[in-house]
């Protein structure tokens, strides 16, 4: 299955009054919302004939390993997998509530942008739910980062601000977008992921537009240094938050050699280049922003996002 790219539009890349595209997204919200609590189907019990995700986004499709799963062991790791995703989601839209609140701390409350952001959290909260929830259902535990992404966005979640905390926001929203994108159109996923997925790409959809409008106005007018320091900031995050996004546990709770799965799931090309492929879009706006640095490069090579 081919891979989504998201790319901004030429809206996305003009500069915008101050209030214009946070009315915007507050008119869309008013119109197209979701409560994941009565949109979901969470009463009918998990088809264990449905993959998490789709076969071609698990870390070990194309490998001699997957090769050898039978078809039972495939649709178990991708919905461990697809929990392990949940649940990272869950810890950076944590992180995401806490820097867009402290953002707006003190600014005027009746100003469309504080009540987008205001709304904009809501709506993850809700995500976070939804996420845990989905999760459970797909008999996963509550995987975490390790313990060093977890205390790194400890520190990013507390000194993150303005551009940086934006991009970064950006970055793990459009990963996780481009994923949803082909899991809730796949009727080999689970019905009820592919309704998750849906809810969160319509929503994310906003919050991107918000974080690509919030990242220009924030950097207009900076300096070199600035966005130098900038740029390795984001691409440090970014790093940490794709490589925390499948946790080496869910190859075990698969009943799976978590050992070899690893190796094979390190050396994997084809997740490489689905990665790569996904995030074209995202890459061409950090580009267009000047946060594209040599520094910020290796990082996002590392990651396979470029």
């Amino acid at each position: 299955m081919a891979s989504s790219t998201v790319r901004p539009s030429a809206e996305d890349r003009t500069p915008q009054a101050p209030d214009d595209v946070a009315r915007r997204l507050l008119d869309s919200a008013a119109v197209s919302a979701y409560d994941p609590a009565t949109e979901v189907d969470w009463e009918t019990p998990l088809d264990r004939d449905f993959h998490g995700a789709s076969p071609e986004w698990s870390t070990l499709y194309g490998t001699a390993y997957w090769q050898e799963l039978t078809d039972a062991q495939r649709k178990e790791l991708t919905r461990q997998e697809a929990a392990s995703v949940a649940s990272t989601g869950i810890w950076f839209e944590m992180i995401l509530q806490q820097m867009v609140l402290r953002d707006v701390y003190a600014k005027d409350p009746t100003s469309a942008e504080v009540q987008w952001a205001l709304t904009e959290i809501a709506e993850e909260c809700r995500h976070s739910i939804m996420f845990a929830r989905g999760a459970a259902k797909l008999g996963a535990p509550a995987y975490q980062p390790p313990r060093f992404a977890t205390e790194l966005g400890r520190v990013f979640k507390t000194l993150a601000f303005g551009e940086a905390a934006y991009a970064a926001i950006l970055v793990a929203e459009e990963v996780l977008d481009v994923m949803q994108r082909d899991w809730m159109r796949d009727e080999r996923v689970a019905p009820f992921v592919r309704t998750i997925n849906n809810i969160h790409v319509v929503e994310e959809s906003r919050h991107m537009k918000f974080a690509r409008d919030q990242t220009r106005k924030r950097l207009a007018g900076s300096g070199r240094l600035r966005r130098r320091l900038n740029a390795f900031v984001i691409a440090t995050a970014s790093y940490v938050i794709v490589t925390s996004m499948v946790n080496r546990r869910v190859y075990a709770n698969a009943g799976l050699d978590e050992k070899r799965a690893l190796a094979e799931a390190k050396a994997n090309e084809h997740h490489k280049s689905m990665m790569r492929s996904s995030c074209s879009g995202l890459m061409e706006f950090l580009a267009s922003a000047g946060l594209l640095t040599k520094p910020a490069l290796a990082f996002y090579k590392r990651a396979n996002l470029i």
